[in-house]
C-alpha cells in the first residue's frame, strides 16, 4: 500500500527534495487511517512531510527508507509553480526522460525507487500481510509504472494527498495494480 503524505503546509510550490512541513488534520487522517487495517509493516520517507503524516496515521514514526525521496527538482525545487520554465507538450516517455537542471528525471527516480519497493514487496510476501510505505506522488507514480511493466505510464496517474494505491506483489515485487488514488475524504 503506497500512501501519499499529507498536503504541504504552504501550497503552490514544487517540493521535491525541499523539506516542507505537512498540512495533517486529523479527522482526514483518521478515516485513512481506518481504512488501513491489517498493515503489518510501515515505512516511509525521510521527508519531514512524510514522517508527520506516518506519526499521525501510526501513532509513532516508522522506519526510514531514503530511497523513497520525491523526485528531485534540482534548481526548481521549492520554487514556487509560477517560475517554473513551460515544458510545453510532452508525452509520457519524453516527460519521465527530462532532467531538471541540476536535479533528476521520472527515469532516474524509478532507477532509485524500484529496488526499495522491491525489496519492501518481498517484506510484504514474507509477512503474508499488507505493507504499507507513507511517500510522495512520484513514488506512487513509480510503483503503477513497475507494475503495469512501463514506467512512464505511472505519470498518466494524479495521485492526491492522503490518497491510497494498491499493489499487489509477487515475489519479484508489484505485480499489479489493486486501486489507485482512493480518497478517504
Amino acid at each position: 500500500m503506497l500512501i501519499r503524505h499529507a498536503p504541504i503546509a504552504r501550497e503552490g510550490i514544487l517540493c521535491g527534495h525541499t523539506d516542507a512541513p505537512a498540512r495533517v488534520e486529523p479527522g482526514h487522517v483518521a478515516r485513512v487511517a481506518a481504512a488501513l487495517d491489517g498493515v503489518a509493516e510501515w515505512a516511509c520517507s525521510p521527508a519531514l512531510r512524510c514522517q508527520q503524516t506516518a506519526k499521525a496515521l501510526l501513532g509513532c514514526t516508522p522506519l526510514s527508507d531514503a530511497r523513497l525521496w520525491e523526485q528531485n527538482f534540482g534548481a526548481y525545487d521549492g520554487k514556487p509553480y509560477s517560475a517554473l520554465p513551460d515544458l510545453g507538450v510532452l508525452d509520457n516517455r519524453a516527460l519521465a526522460a527530462h532532467r531538471w537542471d541540476n536535479g533528476e528525471s521520472f527515469d532516474d527516480l524509478c532507477a532509485r525507487v524500484f529496488p526499495a519497493l522491491k525489496d519492501h514487496a518481498k517484506r510484504a510476501q514474507a509477512l503474508a500481510a499488507p505493507v504499507a510505505l507513507v511517500v510522495h506522488a512520484g513514488v506512487v507514480r513509480a510503483g503503477i509504472g513497475l507494475a503495469l511493466g512501463v514506467q512512464e505510464a505511472g505519470l498518466s496517474f494524479e495521485i492526491a494527498p492522503l490518497s491510497v494505491t494498491s499493489l499487489r506483489v509477487g515475489p519479484d515485487g508489484p505485480i499489479s495494480v489493486m486501486s489507485a488514488n482512493e480518497r478517504y475524504e
